[in-house]
């Protein structure tokens, strides 16, 4: 059960949405459930001869009686309560009972109370109610509503135990504040897909995504197209910053202006300050000699080993280092969806946003502990965008199929320490990233595959034999996998490369566990290509070559051709005459 609290300054207009029909024709039998006196309040959906206009001269009364310079400007209290997808429908009855218990906990109207706030419950839809208050109480007060959002969402979840409804997880009060329902109409109306706020809190979590430095920071903001004003001090000192949509205007025509701190409470000024005061990331530089060294598939690949140590990171017992860890986890989604070719973008930028809730909770972050994952997403940043074919693929994929890793250890962490919205939202990442694994690694899989099955036989059992020895409870639903011909493609390319297949691949699997992995397989062949050394694709030479199998007898060395005509006397040459 989700409580949804804004403010508005008109009481006809939203009673006139409430009523009608809806953006979809999607409202039907629209009326009251219940109000602060139900004898006072007309109900124009069920009264043919009640009006809009008196219902709202009825909800207004308190707030027109006090003087204007008395008056809020935002007079008006809106709540929208929906049961969560699946639960079963409320009466009127019971939606009634909600709509009391809301109002109580929130103090606009509490029980016994009788110089309370005017209210009232609007039900236009099977899963949800609108709860409509003016804010002024009828002894001319304003009510006591501090924290009317977390007390409205500590009442539902007491309301979901005890009616048997889903429970859903319990904030901590570090998210980023959602869309008002006013946003998202104007939204919807302007044709927008999102409103801007998460438009613009993307934008800002991309430009801080392995930035060196404040200036960089607001270089990128620029870049990426937003309007920036920053706040200054006399001395010219930057005291914090502000973004808006170009065209996202109110209606005076002015521009609608977002803090940082209002986007998300990791964005304010001071808190990025305190994210690159740990210093900036430093590049490595990659080796030119090696056949991914042009980025971005370089890019990727140091950021896979990066990542593969913030898995190791999430399972210990320092959390100061895992919340670090998970910033940088954060910052290194942000780089990944941004650069992202685009037959992945979608999904990478589906779960950089899921998982920006799993960055924040209470436990304090050491920041200095991500600097290496921050290194890695601003050298994914500067490398560019990546091809979805050739070494880009492949890497990409490397590089995705190790970020399921660590979203699954970011719900691990959060779920030990009884973050619940921060885990679930690890979780709805992995997901994401499952998704977005599968259509990098389509094409690159595919022609390890194909590399697989043209090995010799002899060859093929002897990985066989390999596999059974390091996994033997394990080894035989392996090689049933659709990515064994993959895996042994790529120990004939760890052989080839002068590796002991066998001991790579112990070290693969010992490195960590493979019960997460949809596919163990998979999950091998990545780590046996990072660990290797070896190029993220499939590669072949045209000449037949038996990896470790009993050589042929050897061939006589070449004679030199000897000309029989006796003409040397010329650089031409002729078909060696007859046998005699």
């Amino acid at each position: 059960m989700v409580p949804d609290i804004s403010t508005g300054g008109r009481t006809y207009g939203l009673l006139a949405y409430l009523y009608g029909p809806g953006r979809r024709d999607e409202h039907t039998d629209p009326h009251l459930v219940a109000a602060w006196m139900p004898e006072l309040a007309p109900d124009p959906g069920r009264d043919p001869t009640a009006t809009l206009k008196q219902l709202t001269d009825r909800l207004d009364l308190p707030v027109l009686a006090v003087p204007k310079d008395r008056r809020p400007a935002q007079h008006v209290w809106h709540c929208p309560v929906r049961t969560a997808p699946g639960d079963r429908h409320l009466t009127d009855a019971e939606w009634a009972e909600v709509a009391r218990r809301v109002v109580h906990a929130t103090g606009i109207a509490e029980e016994g109370d009788d110089k309370a706030c005017r209210w009232i419950a609007v039900r236009h839809a099977d899963d949800h109610i609108h709860i409509v208050a003016t804010l002024k109480r009828e002894d001319g007060r304003s009510p006591r509503r501090h924290q009317d959002g977390i007390r409205a969402q500590a009442e539902c979840r007491k309301i979901e135990k005890e009616w048997g409804l889903q429970i859903l997880n319990e904030g901590d009060h570090t998210a980023a504040q959602r869309p008002t329902s006013a946003e998202r109409a104007k939204a919807e109306r302007t044709g927008r897909t999102e409103p801007p706020r998460e438009t613009l809190r993307e934008h800002v979590r991309q430009a801080l995504a392995g930035a060196a430095d404040e200036n960089e920071f607001f270089r990128r903001l620029i870049e990426a197209g937003l309007r920036l004003e920053k706040r200054l001090a006399p001395s010219g000192d930057v005291l914090g910053y502000k973004v808006a949509l170009p065209g996202d205007r109110n209606r005076d025509g002015e521009p609608i202006w977002f803090p940082g701190s209002r986007l998300a409470p990791d964005l304010s000024l001071p808190r990025i300050r305190q994210r690159l005061a740990a210093g900036p990331p430093e590049e490595e530089p990659m080796p030119a000699a090696n056949l991914w060294a042009a980025r971005p598939a370089g890019a990727r690949r140091d950021a896979t080993h990066v990542a593969e140590q913030a898995v190791n990171a999430l399972a210990g017992d320092d959390d100061a280092a895992g919340a670090a860890q998970l910033i940088g986890v954060g910052e290194l989604l942000d780089a990944v969806a941004q650069t992202a070719p685009a037959s992945t973008r979608k999904e990478l930028a589906q779960a950089a946003r899921a998982f920006e809730r799993a960055t924040r909770s209470h436990t304090r972050a050491e920041h200095a502990d991500h600097r290496a994952l921050r290194a890695a997403a601003r050298g994914i940043v500067l490398a560019g965008n990546a091809l979805g074919k050739g070494e880009d693929a492949g890497a990409t994929a490397m590089l995705l199929s190790t970020m399921v890793l660590v979203t699954i250890a970011a719900v691990h962490w959060h779920s030990a320490r009884g973050h619940a919205q921060q885990a679930a939202a690890a979780r709805q990442a992995t997901q994401h990233l499952r998704a977005a694994y599968r259509s990098a690694a389509a094409t690159p899989m595919k022609g390890m595959r194909e590399q697989g099955r043209r090995l010799p036989t002899p060859v093929r059992d002897r990985y066989a034999h390999t596999m059974e020895a390091a996994l033997p409870g394990q080894a035989d639903r392996i090689l049933r996998e659709p990515g064994w011909d993959a895996l042994a493609a790529t120990l004939a390319q760890a052989e080839r490369a002068g590796h002991n297949p066998d001991a790579l691949l112990q070290r693969a699997i010992e490195w960590r566990e493979l019960e997460t992995a949809d596919s163990v397989t998979d999950v091998l062949v990545w780590r046996l290509r990072r660990i290797g050394k070896l190029p993220a694709t499939a590669y072949l030479p045209r000449t037949r070559v038996h990896l470790r199998t009993p050589p042929s007898q050897p061939r006589p060395p070449k004679r030199q051709a000897v000309e029989t005509t006796g003409r040397t006397d010329t650089g031409s040459s002729r078909r060696p005459g007859p046998r005699r």
